[in-house]
């Protein structure tokens, strides 16, 4: 039977439902290794930040010499990288262990789950050994404990600079921190991955570099909280190629914006340092695009949530940041239903999206987790009404979505190629993370590979994505548009 999940699965976390993640099998699997006792299924679910995790893990097992393959019938044992953020995904986590286990009987799990050891085992009591996030040695330990390295390794030479990569060759996740500092009354990750752990400067920018010299041409920045890098260490000052360099967003955004990437941002806290960012996104250093998840716009929720900011506020520094950077994309998540979320509240949250205009909106109805403070909290939401509230609010942003997207017809943009299927192109623009996003499909082109850049004109949209049709001013754009070597 193969194992469908072994190519990374994202689960509903913050977002709404996205695709599965398409990874070239020959990064992650080493066909010269013939020997069965050291083949190790893995199966990675959640969110980047877990997907950043499971490739340290396979880069360890690689470089030792064990061989990851995409069966369960082919593997001596299974890796199981859990999400354990909301219900749904702690379900589909012991689901996807049990399968594992039915499958091929010796299965190792870590990962955000993992901290729940005595559930895991009351569900399943015979998995080998269960760590938590970010564990990379611990899971490595155990690896060794069931499954010896193999005595000859041949391999080690082999394995690239920048280690397994799970996601296509010209796009890669960027991890800068581990934890969180925030205790949101609705979030249960501090408890899972710690408080907050920025990691030194030069490492974070000598894997940008490494990414950059394999091919990687769009760097994804990630962490639990992106804005509070380097709050944990004051702000250090650190040594990137001889010079010095503080531990801080900013700083890195600069030295990231001078490596000629698409550089994206995801998991912004709006703190006053990210107004700082803005200029660099208008001179094309980092690209225009931030994920700032808002939650809520009522005062009173928003309390109860622990997280801060007004409406009025939020509402002004997105009309200064569109002042400054006119192309600037802002795409959100929020948490519809939360406790003691009134009718009114909620229609304030509503006026809140039309006015701020967001590009890309993820939403979800509030769904209580085990451990989270906000479970306590009085006068629980009704279950229809919250799915009401979901699809009213969905509703509003599809019509702000359709129309924002509507603009853009007859205006040309640079499109990196992600795939090439029986229509044609699928690619994205600047304004698109892969999986989160809309698409562009470029319907009748097919001599493009994926990592290529193109330039085309959009003359169709909906709600989501966009058609487009290649511009005839490739050869003036050819700098930009080359493929990524």
């Amino acid at each position: 039977m193969t194992v469908e999940k072994y190519i990374p699965k994202q689960t509903t976390t913050l977002e709404t439902p996205v695709k599965v993640l398409e990874a070239e099998r020959k990064n992650v699997q080493d066909p010269l290794n013939t020997n069965a006792a050291s083949r190790i299924g893995f199966i990675s679910l959640g969110c980047p930040k877990n997907l950043v995790d499971s490739e340290r893990i396979l880069t360890q097992l690689r470089t030792e010499g064990y061989e990851v393959v995409p069966s369960y019938d082919d593997a001596a044992l299974v890796i199981v990288n859990t999400c354990g953020f909301i219900d749904a995904a702690v379900q589909e986590s012991l689901d996807t262990i049990g399968e594992a286990l039915a499958e091929n009987g010796k299965v190792i799990v870590t990962g955000c789950l993992g901290i729940k050891e005595d559930e895991i085992r009351e569900v399943h009591p015979n998995v080998l050994a269960i760590t938590g996030p970010h564990a990379y040695e611990e899971v490595v330990n155990q690896v060794h404990e069931h499954l010896p390295k193999p005595q000859h390794n041949p391999f080690e030479h082999l394995i690239p600079d920048h280690g397994v990569k799970l996601t296509p060759r010209h796009f890669a996740y960027l991890k800068i921190s581990e934890g969180c500092n925030h205790r949101c009354t609705f979030c249960i990750i501090p408890s899972m991955r710690g408080d907050l752990v920025s990691r030194p400067i030069g490492e974070v920018l000598d894997e940008a570099q490494r990414l950059k010299n394999a091919g990687v041409n769009e760097l994804l920045v990630i962490s639990q909280d992106t804005s509070a890098y380097g709050v944990d260490v004051k702000h250090r000052t650190g040594f990137w190629n001889g010079m010095p360099v503080k531990t801080h967003m900013q700083q890195l955004c600069e030295k990231l914006g001078e490596m000629d990437m698409w550089v994206r941002l995801h998991y912004v806290y709006p703190y006053p340092h990210v107004d700082h960012l803005i200029p660099l996104m208008n001179e094309g250093k980092i690209l225009p695009y931030l994920d700032i998840p808002f939650q809520h716009a009522n005062k009173r929720i928003l309390k109860l949530m622990k997280r801060p900011g007004s409406a009025e506020r939020t509402l002004e520094r997105i009309q200064k940041w569109r002042e400054q950077c006119p192309q600037l994309i802002i795409r959100s998540t929020f948490i519809v239903g939360f406790p003691g979320e009134t009718e009114e509240e909620f229609n304030e949250l509503l006026d809140f999206l039309r006015e701020a205009q967001l590009d890309r909106v993820g939403c979800f109805a509030y769904s209580p987790v085990e451990g989270a403070k906000a479970n306590d909290l009085p006068d629980p939401v009704d279950e229809a009404v919250k799915q009401q509230r979901l699809e009213r609010f969905m509703a509003v942003q599809s019509e702000i979505s359709t129309q924002r997207l509507k603009a853009r017809i007859g205006q040309e943009y640079q499109i990196v190629i992600d795939a090439v299927d029986a229509e044609g192109a699928v690619g994205r623009c600047y304004a698109d993370a892969p999986e989160v996003d809309g698409v562009v499909h470029l319907n009748g082109v097919y001599d493009v590979s994926p990592g290529q850049r193109v330039w085309a004109e959009v003359i169709h949209t909906n709600e989501h994505d966009m058609w487009a049709v290649m511009s005839e001013d490739q050869d003036d754009q050819q700098d930009d548009a080359a493929p990524v070597q």
